[in-house]
């Protein structure tokens, strides 16, 4: 790649471009960073990342470097949720609920958060209601968690140590020691588990949706009323959430 700054250049291109960088990137980065990295004036990178910061689009954390903003997630969430795969993903999802007879979904990572952005529910009169566009926390359900194992051990520790540990539930485990010890033995098994943690009398499993590269994409989850099934009889059901998973993220893999 060339030294010189590309003093020519469509607005509109380099702002994709600066986008997908910041999309891409294994941290956050800086304008400096970006300059080097696409080639492009630092006048010009300065001038169109406030443009992009007052929109909506990005927005800097603590230590003044780049991330995505709300808008930008938004987009993310809006390309995954309207994809021409939406209705294989619901077919999968709802031959799922109906196997297992209980409510089945996807969770993705968003900062401290999962957004719970798919699902499709038994017919069940008992039913415990999670609007798909929720965010719940990342620290006490089995999506979340199993997001968290993922991780890095540094880059979990700066996650959890930068929000509150609430207590939701009698079982919510706040102690950050004893968190991670379960976060390992699920960095082991693949299995988030929430034996209500996050709501009382509900109950979570979850395994990742991976890309051809092993990286997870999304998590798989299944959660219903303890009343009717508790956490070990949930478990029985790991095979066909981890079949499902295979079949969605082969969908991610596919192309016209």
């Amino acid at each position: 790649m060339s030294t010189q700054p590309r003093e020519k250049g469509s607005n509109i291109a380099r702002v994709l471009e600066i986008i997908e960088a910041i999309s891409k990137a294994e941290h956050p980065l800086s304008a400096a960073d970006l300059s080097v990295l696409l080639n492009i004036p630092k006048p010009s990178v300065h001038r169109l990342l406030q443009q992009l910061e007052s929109e909506g689009f990005l927005q800097t954390n603590m230590r003044g470097l780049l991330v995505p903003a709300d808008r930008l997630h938004d987009i993310a969430l809006g390309i995954i949720y309207s994809s021409r795969f939406k209705a294989q993903r619901q077919a999968i999802l709802q031959h799922l609920a109906e196997k297992i007879g209980e409510t089945c979904g996807l969770a993705i990572p968003s900062g401290t958060d999962m957004i719970y952005y798919d699902r499709a529910q038994t017919n069940w009169p008992l039913q415990i209601h999670l609007p798909v566009g929720i965010h719940t926390p990342i620290c006490c359900t089995a999506s979340g968690k199993l997001y968290l194992s993922s991780l890095s051990k540094g880059r979990r520790q700066r996650i959890l140590g930068s929000i509150p540990m609430k207590q939701y539930t009698r079982n919510t485990k706040t102690d950050l020691a004893r968190l991670e010890n379960e976060l390992l033995y699920i960095q082991k098994t693949d299995i988030g588990t929430d034996n209500e943690e996050f709501i009382d009398g509900m109950v979570a499993i979850s395994v990742p949706v991976k890309d051809s590269h092993g990286r997870l994409i999304a998590c798989l989850f299944c959660h219903a009323p303890v009343i009717r099934n508790n956490l070990d009889e949930l478990m029985h059901f790991i095979p066909e959430l981890r079949a499902a998973a295979v079949e969605i993220g082969s969908l991610a893999e596919e192309v016209d």
